[in-house]
């Protein structure tokens, strides 16, 4: 992870192992000069704290502001150069849950080299220079979820994959809850189970990994399993081209043999006393067939006893930004889940939640985009429906997407000629807390003293002191 010291995270070509990073168009180019102007007089010495602080925030939203010649973000000039402005403009009182967080294990030092080498052959451009995984590690994760943001509650999940091949193991989500159980603060995480239909025998260990494994909710990609194969790839493809033959035995949610077949086990097992919530991994997939959320309102109509979480909500990386919902780009990024949901009936405050992760660090910088994607999501799915995830570990401490949320607003030109609702702080606060403490059934006021007495926050409080302070002498 090469994030770099002269602008916030939300700027950079940073990518995930499921996507490679969009580069910075010449219009974010401009705004992050706009923003390094109203800071020149910072020395070279502070450069990089206060870049990934809340000053250096304050400013790269102010220059998106001031490039796009409109007022997205809530946030004053003098927020740039004062903390207290910034604090003022940036902070809130939310117990931030993120629901879609990850890490990457290091188990006998085979995960790590197998995870590189599958990663380079398929997508070689996305992972030069990376000598290891240690960015992506456990210690990494605790940082950029715990420490250095707000976040009260996590949800980790992890990607598809076999053994070695695999971030981390149904066995090992579940042993990194109970750990940071241990560290005094129980209920801060809190963790899926994977389950891959189309490998032999997942199905029927569902019931064991309920009693075992404790989870909160299921995680499907039904875009397949990771094909670990090497002469699968090519190493001149691009990777609009590698994205095909990535994945092999993709499956749907409301196809009648294994999307039907899971679903029937996750009712089964809910019935008594499983967990309800199924999460798709749905978008950002290089547009394949099988990673569109096309099947989310039959699934969700047909299983009215679940409750779906559509990760990323469907939205993908393409150069053209989205704009409003129409019949001639119905099958464009999100506009995929407000029309499946359309054609099944399915209205705002049912079962079927839309969550951000990666989707709101990709249009950050896109402001009209993502107020278009926010918009369309609120009326779509609610406001009680929309959930907060960042896809950490992958694009650093989380502060920062946190702060520019809060600061966000859907232009009033925007309400009005589209519909959509404004973003205000109770809506704000639906989608950074309330909305998945409903969900999975998180004690607020509970989430809130755990984050601010567990040994984590004594680990926060000793990184604010050095900061201000220096070492101890």
């Amino acid at each position: 992870m090469r994030i770099r010291s002269d602008r916030p995270s939300f700027m950079q070509a940073l990518h995930t192992d499921e996507h490679s990073g969009r580069s910075p168009s010449k219009q974010v180019e401009r705004a992050v000069l706009r923003a390094q102007d109203l800071v020149d007089t910072v020395s070279t010495s502070r450069q990089e704290r206060f870049w990934s602080g809340r000053q250096g925030t304050a400013a790269a939203l102010i220059g998106i502001n001031k490039e796009l010649g409109a007022q997205f973000y809530a946030v004053p000039d003098e927020a740039a150069e004062d903390i207290e402005a910034a604090n003022e403009a940036l902070g809130g009182n939310q117990v931030v849950i993120d629901v879609q967080t990850h890490y990457v294990a290091d188990r006998d030092q085979s995960t790590a080299p197998n995870l590189i080498n599958m990663y380079r052959a398929a997508m070689p451009s996305w992972w030069k220079g990376l000598e290891g995984l240690s960015a992506y590690n456990f210690a990494e994760y605790l940082r950029c979820v715990f420490i250095e943001t707000e976040t009260a509650v996590a949800v980790l999940s992890s990607s598809p994959g076999v053994e070695e091949f695999r971030q981390l193991s149904n066995e090992e989500l579940a042993a990194t809850r109970r750990l940071l159980d241990e560290l005094g603060g129980r209920g801060r995480l809190l963790n899926h189970t994977v389950v891959d239909p189309t490998r032999a025998g997942e199905l029927d260990q569902m019931g064991q990994w309920v009693e075992e494994l404790a989870p909160v909710a299921w995680k499907v990609y039904t875009l397949g399993e990771v094909n670990t194969d090497p002469s699968a790839y090519r190493s001149d493809s691009t990777w609009r081209e590698l994205m095909p033959g990535k994945w092999t035995k993709g499956w749907m949610l409301d196809d009648d043999k294994l999307g039907r077949s899971f679903l029937d086990q996750v009712s089964e097992l809910a019935r008594a006393g499983g967990p309800r919530i199924v999460c798709a991994h749905k978008g950002i997939s290089g547009l394949i067939d099988t990673g569109s959320p096309r099947d989310i309102g039959p699934a969700a109509k047909a299983y009215p006893d679940l409750n779906f979480v559509i990760y990323h909500s469907g939205y993908e990386i393409t150069e053209k930004e989205e704009g409003a919902y129409s019949e001639q780009d119905a099958d464009i990024g999100t506009n995929r889940l407000v029309k499946t949901l359309r054609q099944s009936g399915m209205g705002p405050g049912g079962n079927v939640f839309a969550e951000l992760g990666s989707t709101w660090f990709l249009a950050t910088t896109r402001p009209r985009e993502a107020a278009h994607v926010l918009g369309k999501l609120l009326l779509a799915v609610g406001e009680n429906n929309v959930l907060w995830g960042t896809d950490s570990v992958w694009y650093g401490p989380t502060q920062q997407l946190i702060d520019a949320f809060r600061a966000f607003q859907i232009p009033v030109d925007m309400q009005e000629e589209f519909g959509y609702p404004a973003l205000t702080d109770t809506i704000k606060q639906n989608i950074l807390s309330n909305n998945a403490a409903r969900l999975y059934g998180i004690d607020v006021a509970e989430a809130r003293r755990n984050a601010d007495n567990d040994d984590l926050a004594s680990i926060k409080e000793a990184l604010a002191y050095y900061r201000q302070h220096g070492s101890p002498s």
